[in-house]
């Protein structure tokens, strides 16, 4: 695919259902009403010159080349900011335009540097396309006159340069930070000929408010805001359309290309999750898939203790099929499994699911998602009938009041908080429910109405008090309920909800949030036309994880907030493929489409299909297998894209179990903290070097295409199925589209995908069958999922938890993300990312920093029932007084060391948000993090042992 410049025109001023009819340049064209000059003439293939114009922006009008002449008109008004209206006469070239535009481009060139054969734009900037579109051929002006020609470049960003001396001032970089990202850390400096752009008060770009999205760069029509990476090695010469494999959003890009290096990420402006927007992480930070960690041999070892070696590809596979094959002679069938990745493609996490069920012989899988999301997938299935968010990213633009629990888009979903902070500057009014104080909750042009600071562990009580107000205020959408739902369900859980002590003013004492402000809350909630709920981790990370979900249920449900835009319940994923690879069957009771495994038709559906004996009974859950690990019953363990010995709670017990198993295969990037206790290491392939489809947050499966060659010389596709041929159980498929169309005929929800749709239509939405050709945006519109069509209404009871606060342990911690890293970090800790974070900090309120003797930048040792760690104090009030907070970005930092085993009771998600600790100030590591160095640099040192050797 060849690189092709995307057209920018004037956006629509107000555009109507309405056509009015008018002439351009004597030709008859048809447009809405509202729709710019521009725009209209375009439409007929009339190219009107400009400079301060994208489609992607608000019509500006200031850069003057786009003029034209009006039938009867006066002067010459912009075409980007002029609406058609009925009988327009238009002309849009003559003479005089002409010479217009050529004396406007005249006096910017005059203040340009005219060294275009070396401008890292060349061949790619508009002022030049624009130059010649005008037919500038002099500039009469006096060069030596008063200019900016040598203002100063900044280069403090890692990821692009500003130099002003090339910049024309029209104010597209300050737009974009303005209604794209909505962060405004761009403005105009000084007037007339002294004006500038200025990030934030005058201060270079990494010292700024910005936020290093790339929505100023890729709006630069010159090279004023450039990447470094183009003016380093020059501009693309194709460019493939992918998927990003950061968050949940689900980004698409162009790769931009020189061979099968990649030169930058564009945001693709056909993305229907992202509309051509970034983040930083998407935009910038994808050098970790070239970086010099990356292990790109195959390695094999008999013990932790001994160094590693490098082998053959076939070696490899070889030694860890025998080693799984001798562990289930001796052990039995079940004391083998894997676990599954959100990092992997949709194709291959079924595959691995796929291997373990009817290769290893057993349903001992599960995957990352159970320490994230998996009270999501419990309580949407029991009340809505499926376990997804209901909407797709768009329908926020549609509602009205937006009620956020637990999750900080701006930080861990940018783009669509980008998109929620436009939302919320048209007028749309925002509840946030959270213990820390989030961005959203004042930010500028955006202030949440109400901020609901609950203690953390007191979810329930609070959606439970929302509920009592619902109810007992008679908020009801009655309507709604009678004909959308089972009403013996609403029937028992409005006697409940009602009950006294699920009041504002009786769970004030358990959630800290003043009744006063619970009841408004609720008001505006349930009295919007379109309310929307949008959670995350906040919300599942808990005991009381699937209970909270399930409330969440019930109050969209009794106030008639789904089946339509504006509203539904929203689970914000934290990784990129979090929903597909639930999807695809990762749960040890689920087949792909969420069909349990005892189910007998599914049984038999799949083991006809998959040629082999099928387990009816669910498999080992990941902390079963660690426990099972302790016990000597459940000892081989494949793992492909997961690091669990950093990322799953209470790590010295899951090291402990990670050291009893007697064969570990680790499928990864990098020799991560799980590599570390592994026997045998399967060089992976980023993204970028693979084919297949990730799922988003709101349903989308959008392709995934491989840009670069796999480094280590295999997808990871081909690396389970080269596993699974040497286990026993064969595997031929040629190329993922094929996993897709087994994954299609296998189940009923994916019924229409295949990847010829996927390209035609650039992603779909699931369910995508017969019902819905062409995917479903919005979920639940006419009935719900479930077998009777019947929302179910379930009781809700708050039970506190075991996690308690004690003199010993005075403080709650809790946990989360931050912009600028990825989860574990294993991905942005290789990139230039690091310079905004590089170190997870401790964020306590100054009482308490007080009141232990704590200043900023002091070292404090935090404490809890399961551990101890260290880590540097950021004073904040941020925190409200009794909860610290902090990230888990570092693996030095042990942030998982102190989190206790406690989990949901249903789905076994940890209970990362609420973890009982002392602080204290101290002077030297703990002694769970003296030990973790020693035992990495060990380790590398038998890596580069084994790497000498060859």
């Amino acid at each position: 695919m060849s690189i092709t410049k995307e057209k920018d025109f004037g956006t629509p001023v107000s555009p109507t259902d309405q056509l009015v009819t008018l002439e351009i340049d004597g030709f008859q064209v048809k447009a809405p009403a509202g729709t710019s000059i521009m725009r209209a003439a375009a439409s007929i293939g009339i190219d009107i010159p400009r400079l301060c114009a994208t489609d992607s922006l608000e019509p500006f009008g200031s850069c003057r080349l786009c003029v034209v002449q009006i039938e009867g008109g006066r002067g010459m008004p912009a075409s980007c900011t002029t609406p058609v209206s009925e009988g327009l006469k238009v002309v849009t070239q003559n003479k005089r335009l002409a010479d217009v535009r050529r004396g406007v481009m005249e006096l910017y060139i005059s203040d340009h540097p005219l060294d275009c054969l070396t401008c890292s734009a060349n061949g790619d900037c508009e002022l030049q396309d624009m130059a010649g579109a005008v037919g500038l051929r002099e500039v009469r002006y006096n060069p030596q006159g008063k200019n900016h020609l040598q203002a100063a470049k900044d280069q403090s960003n890692p990821y692009f340069s500003f130099d002003p001396s090339k910049c024309i001032v029209c104010s597209r970089c300050v737009r974009a930070c303005e209604e794209t990202q909505g962060t405004f850390a761009l403005t105009i400096d000084g007037r007339g000929f002294d004006s500038k752009v200025s990030p934030s008060q005058n201060q270079p770009f990494l010292d700024s408010e910005c936020v290093s999205c790339g929505a100023c760069v890729q709006a630069c029509p010159t090279a004023t805001l450039m990447e470094k990476s183009v003016i380093n090695h020059g501009q693309p010469e194709h460019a493939i359309i992918t998927t990003c494999a950061y968050c949940g959003v689900g980004c698409s890009f162009r790769a931009e290309m020189k061979g099968e290096q990649v030169i930058r990420m564009v945001p693709n402006k056909d993305g229907k999750a992202n509309h051509g927007h970034s983040c930083v992480k998407g935009r910038f930070a994808f050098g970790y898939a070239t970086h010099k960690d990356r292990i790109l041999k195959p390695m094999i070892r008999a013990s932790i203790k001994d160094k590693w070696q490098e082998v053959s590809w076939e070696e490899a596979i070889n030694y860890a099929a025998s080693e799984l094959k001798r562990i289930q002679a001796k052990y039995g069938k079940d004391s083998i499994g894997g676990i599954t990745s959100s990092r992997c493609t949709n194709e291959e996490t079924y595959l691995v699911q796929k291997l373990i069920r009817a290769g290893f012989g057993n349903n001992n899988v599960d995957t990352c998602a159970r320490v994230c999301h998996s009270p999501t997938g419990y309580g949407l299935k029991q009340t809505f009938g499926e376990s997804s968010g209901t909407q797709d990213f768009d329908s926020v633009m549609k509602a009205d009041v937006v009620l956020i629990i637990g999750v900080n888009p701006t930080d861990g979903h940018p783009v669509f908080g980008s998109q929620l902070k436009k939302r919320l500057r048209q007028g749309a009014k925002l509840i946030v429910v959270d213990p820390r104080e989030i961005d959203l909750v004042r930010t500028p042009h955006v202030q949440a109405e109400y901020h609901l600071k609950l203690r953390p562990s007191t979810n329930v009580a609070l959606i439970n008090a929302l509920g009592h107000v619902v109810v007992t205020e008679n908020l009801l959408d009655e309507a709604f309920i009678s004909e959308r739902c089972e009403i013996e369900s609403f029937t028992k859980w409005k006697t409940f909800i009602a009950q006294e002590h699920n009041s504002p003013e009786a769970t004030e004492a358990i959630t800290g949030v003043p009744a006063r402000e619970v009841r408004a809350a609720a008001r505006l909630y349930a009295n919007a036309d379109n309310a929307a709920i949008y959670y995350g981790l906040g919300v599942t990370e808990h005991s009381q994880g699937s209970t909270m979900v399930i409330g969440i249920a019930n109050l969209a449900m009794a106030t008639g907030n789904l089946g339509h835009e504006g509203a539904g319940v929203n689970p914000l994923r934290g990784q990129n493929n979090v929903q597909g690879s639930c999807d695809m069957g990762s749960f040890p009771h689920e087949y792909p489409g969420y069909r349990h495994v005892s189910d007998i038709e599914t049984h038999k559906l799949f083991e006809s299909a998959w040629h082999a004996p099928l387990s009816q009974e669910p498999g080992l859950r990941i902390p079963n297998m660690f426990d099972a690990a302790m016990d000597k019953t459940f000892m081989g363990l494949y793992v492909e894209g997961e690091d669990i010995a950093q990322s799953d709670p209470d790590i010295q017990h899951v090291h402990a179990a990670l050291r009893a198993m007697e064969c570990i295969i680790v499928q990864d990037l990098f020799l991560n903290e799980t590599a570390k206790f592994a026997h045998v290491f399967f060089p992976g392939s980023s993204f970028l070097e693979k084919n297949g489809t990730f799922t988003n947050a709101e349903r989308r499966i959008s392709p995934v295409r491989k840009v670069m060659s796999p480094k280590a010389g295999y997808q990871d596709w081909e690396i389970t199925q080269m596993l699974s041929n040497a286990m026993g159980y064969p595997m031929n498929y040629s190329h993922p589209s094929e996993i897709m169309d087994e994954i299609a005929r296998l189940t009923p929800t994916f019924a229409g995908i295949s990847y010829q749709k996927i390209d035609q239509l650039g992603s779909i939405q699931w369910p995508c069958n017969e019902e819905a050709q062409q995917g479903t945006p919005v979920m639940h519109e006419h009935r719900f999922m479930r077998g009777n069509g019947k929302g179910l209404f379930m009781l809700t009871d708050y039970v506190a938890t075991a996690e308690r606060i004690t003199r010993k342990f005075p403080l709650i911690l809790t946990t989360g993300r931050i912009l600028s890293q990825y989860n574990v970090g294993a991905q942005t800790r290789r990139t230039e990312n690091n310079v905004w974070h590089t170190e997870d900090r401790l964020e306590i309120h100054p009482h308490d920093a007080e009141d232990r003797g704590l200043k900023n930048n002091d070292w404090a040792g935090i404490k809890s029932r399961a551990g101890e760690t260290v880590l540097r104090v950021l004073i904040s009030e941020r925190v409200q007084p009794g909860v610290v907070y902090t990230t888990f970005h570092f693996p030095e930092s042990g942030a998982n060391v102190i989190t206790t085993d406690n989990s949901d009771w249903a789905t076994n998600c940890p209970e990362y948000k609420v973890t009982a600790v002392q602080v204290a100030k101290v002077s030297h590591p703990s002694e769970w993090q003296e030990n973790y160095h020693a035992f990495s640099e060990d380790q590398l040192e038998l890596l580069a042992q084994g790497v000498n050797d060859r």
